[in-house]
């Protein structure tokens, strides 16, 4: 951004960028190659870099004519894509969705391409949207004019988010991607973590739902902790999410039933049991690739009638260490269950016991281990 000190990332990579974005800017692009790239030089970054599929690889159309300009983007526009709140987390579901709003936007819309810069799927999925912002993206420098945001679309990265939050809250596999997502951004264009805005900051309109744009100040914080955090500290080498429904990864026996009832599951159903004075445990598997410390988080439907008093069992170096909790609230996101010493090994790792003391369904939802 024009007027500003040199930050960190522009004296890693020195001389790399100049001249980039002029040789771009005020460009007028109609479906021909992408602009150029900066070298690949990811170590020198303190955040991750995600993994971002391009227009090409979820198969877009070709674009009509677009913009390229020198300067770059001064902040980040959260939407949600107001559509159905799929519990198909695939890859192919998300570059189908991908395709889905490119048509709208070119054929409903009339625009000549996808609107937003960037679109994440339910299932955590990063794509392109609108062509050649990635490729801007990574040199870090200039943006593509996009079509999301009356009065921003030449100043703030537009990121669709797939479903509608005007009530339920996104899955945690979007949001932590969301998290890294803008993380990447703010550290490629040198902006801010408190200028993450939600669309209805600058128009009249519901976007991008109450909930989520509730959330928008946790996302800042979260993302500032990972720009903050990541030049220090390594991040994190492993993280997995066991699902109810992960083949291979979780079992239970034909007591546990399965039950789509509560919006609050992760996926597309979860597996409840009565309680009782038995050894029945529900399981989850991970491969863990060394040992030392992990937390564990815990996903469940929090409805008033469950148990009160389910016992999480997990399996670490000095033995089974159960922590209690109560299924009856605080459902519908992560919740920690603590950090744990734990071997390698690909082994049962978390269980869900149906002894205890209180009546009420037991639930075996989701966990995700992660390496600290």
């Amino acid at each position: 951004m024009t007027g500003n000190p040199l930050s960190r990332r522009d004296v890693v990579r020195g001389a790399v960028f100049l001249g980039v974005g002029a040789a771009t800017g005020g460009l007028s692009i109609a479906g021909g190659p992408p602009a150029l790239a900066a070298p690949d030089d990811s170590s020198a970054l303190a955040v991750p870099v995600p993994t971002i599929a391009s227009c090409a690889t979820w198969g877009a159309r070709s674009p009509g004519s677009l913009s390229v300009i020198s300067s770059s983007p001064d902040k980040i526009v959260i939407h949600h894509t107001a559509g159905a709140n799929s519990t198909t987390y695939t890859q192919a579901h998300a570059y189908a969705m991908a395709r889905s709003i490119q048509n709208f936007h070119m054929d409903g819309n009339g625009w000549s391409d996808s609107g937003q810069h960037f679109t994440i799927s339910r299932g955590g999925y990063i794509m392109e949207g609108r062509h050649n912002s990635l490729a801007r993206l990574r040199a870090g420098s200039g943006m593509v004019v996009g079509a999301h945001c009356p009065g921003q679309n030449d100043k703030g990265i537009g990121i669709e988010n797939e479903g509608t939050y005007t009530s339920a809250t996104p899955p945690a596999a979007l949001y932590d991607k969301l998290v890294q997502f803008c993380a990447y951004i703010c550290e490629q264009y040198d902006i801010g973590a408190s200028r993450i805005y939600g669309h209805r900051d600058y128009i009249a309109t519901a976007c991008p739902g109450n909930v989520l744009y509730g959330m928008l100040p946790q996302l800042r914080s979260d993302v500032a902790e990972a720009l903050t955090g990541g030049g220090t500290t390594p991040p994190p080498d492993f993280s997995t999410i066991i699902d109810n429904t992960t083949s291979g990864r979780f079992t239970a026996s034909a007591n546990w039933l399965t039950s789509s009832y509560s919006a609050e599951r992760y996926g597309a159903d979860y597996r409840y049991a009565n309680p009782e004075a038995i050894s029945d445990v529900a399981y989850y598997k991970a491969d863990i690739p060394a040992e030392g410390s992990y937390r564990i988080d815990a996903w469940y439907p929090g409805i008033a009638g469950y148990n009160t008093a389910t016992p999480y069992v997990v399996v670490t170096k000095s033995g089974n260490q159960t922590v209690v909790v109560d299924q009856s609230t605080g459902g519908g996101a992560w919740r920690s269950l603590g950090t744990f010493t734990l071997t390698a090994g690909d082994k049962n790792v978390v269980g869900v016991s149906r002894w205890s003391g209180a009546s009420g369904y037991v639930v075996a939802d989701a966990v995700r281990i992660t390496r600290v």
